[in-house]
């Protein structure tokens, strides 16, 4: 396609509009205003000719796919071929979605001489998670006179994957991945001696009789005892609940509404106190990442922690059904394969299937596992078909159910700073559900499942010291 530029229209403006006035005005002059703008309009139509195979030769190549972190510069790598090794100057473009920013829609880029390939790399953030397709570019290139602009629209296959952005929560858990000893920085003293067998050896005394092998011991004529480790090659599965609770929205860091309480007692009306509680929760609710974004986030994080202790480490989600299913295994390729699974998953609104998911985990985990369920049972309903539920898998795998606190859950009299009758009802709902929940702690508890509110800023911290303890206290 050829464009006019804006070179074009000054030079009509000079040339055209002049000398079409002096015919007019001078009917002697016509002729010489009829050559000037007859030879005007051959250097430009000579121009819009050659200019046709301005970009001939000229291509662009995207990586089959390019994988980014949420929130996180990145950069893409292009290709640009010139078969004709010749110098050029293009602006460049790309349809990239919105989700997806960049500080320019263009760039031009200068081609040098007696070089076919040429990179270059396009400087972009991505602002959410998920999968995106990349699948045009466009070239422009002036003319010689620098009359007309040729642009074409290159077809290009890119995929872009945007992960979550585990690098805030890495920084909080960095002493675990230093390589320091078994449990990270500081050593922890193991409790119990282990139950994998490791080798044998000749016995010594003050070993006890139930560590001595009869069998390697009558083989061989001489006391021999068993010697055992810490076990390494344990399962971790993950139980991300992707349902209608997990679309909530969850408050930001460093997110703070001055309290009606900051100008003191008496000092600002009901009006003005119901106000700025309508901002606040419109604020929470709408500016901070998903319940479900902070699972996602969690579980990767803990799939790095599994494979820093040798554990295996897998992991399910679930709605109204399950959805993804990942086998506990070990490796780069393995966690390249969880993160896969979980990068472009969404919130459905739908209520879970506790009773699918706990028939589901029965029938595929025939060995013993630690699970970790990721959902939220502030709903009475749901709680009460988790509790009915878990009794099928409870007493085959170790059960740890975590969830975030909501927004408000505290006992009566926790804050001093309640000035207003609407801020007195207001915490007298959050103990009524703190009420409900430790109950629901205490049912669980009698059956063997542990339960944790946890805190959206140590989501991740919480999680993995939950794992670590269980590691060092060989509960599983």
């Amino acid at each position: 396609m050829i464009i006019p530029r804006n070179r074009l229209l000054f030079w009509v403006a000079v040339v055209i509009l002049p000398f079409s006035l002096l015919g007019a005005v001078e009917p002697s002059a016509g002729l010489l205003s009829l050559c000037a703008n007859g030879v005007f309009f051959l250097c430009a139509l000579a121009d819009a000719f050659f200019a046709r195979t301005g970009l001939a030769g000229l291509n662009v190549e995207l990586p089959a796919i390019a994988r980014m972190s949420k929130d996180r510069e990145a950069k893409l790598e292009l290709r640009i071929r010139n078969q004709r090794q010749k110098t050029a100057t293009l602006r460049l473009g790309l349809s990239l979605p919105q989700e997806i920013h960049s500080d320019h829609e263009d760039a031009c880029i200068a081609l040098p001489a007696g070089s076919e390939w040429s990179r270059f790399q396009w400087n972009c953030r991505p602002m959410k998670r998920g999968h995106y397709q990349l699948d045009s570019a466009y070239l422009e290139s002036a003319s010689s006179l620098g009359f007309w602009a040729v642009r074409r629209q290159i077809p290009i296959q890119c995929e872009i994957r945007v992960y979550p952005n585990l690098f805030t929560e890495r920084k909080s858990l960095a002493a675990l991945f230093l390589h320091r000893g078994a449990f990270g920085l500081h050593a922890q003293r193991q409790v119990g001696k282990g139950r994998e067998f490791e080798q044998l050896r000749e016995y010594i005394p003050g070993d006890g009789f139930d560590e001595v092998h009869w069998k390697a011991t009558a083989k061989r004529g001489r006391p021999i005892t068993k010697i055992f480790q810490v076990e390494r090659t344990q399962e971790v599965y993950v139980v991300i609940d992707g349902s209608r609770l997990s679309a909530r929205r969850v408050e930001e860091r460093g997110l703070k509404v001055e309290g009606p309480g900051a100008r003191g007692p008496g000092r600002e009306s009901s009006n003005e106190t119901r106000q700025r509680a309508d901002q606040f929760q419109s604020s929470s609710l709408d500016s901070g990442p998903s319940i479900l974004e902070r699972f996602i986030t969690a579980a990767l994080v803990l799939g790095l922690a599994a494979e820093q202790q040798g554990d295996l480490f897998g992991l399910l989600t679930f709605t109204d059904k399950v959805d993804h299913f990942v086998r506990a295994k070990n490796g780069k390729a393995h966690y390249n394969n969880c993160r896969d699974a979980l990068y472009t998953i969404e919130p459905r609104i739908v209520t879970p299937d506790y009773d699918e998911l706990c028939t589901f985990l029965r029938l595929r985990l025939r060995r013993r596992a630690l699970l970790i369920f990721l959902t939220s049972l502030d709903d009475s309903l749901l709680a009460e078909s988790f509790v009915r539920n878990i009794e099928l898998i409870r007493r085959q795998h170790l059960v740890l159910v975590n969830m975030l606190q909501p927004p408000g859950t505290a006992p009566l009299f926790t804050n001093p700073n309640i000035t207003t009758l609407d801020e007195l009802y207001q915490h007298l709902g959050g103990h009524l559900l703190w009420q409900k929940l430790r109950e629901l702690e205490k049912v669980l508890e009698r059956r063997g499942v542990r339960f944790s509110l946890l805190q959206n800023e140590r989501l991740s911290a919480d999680l993995v010291s939950q794992y670590l303890s269980v590691k060092q206290r060989q509960l599983l």
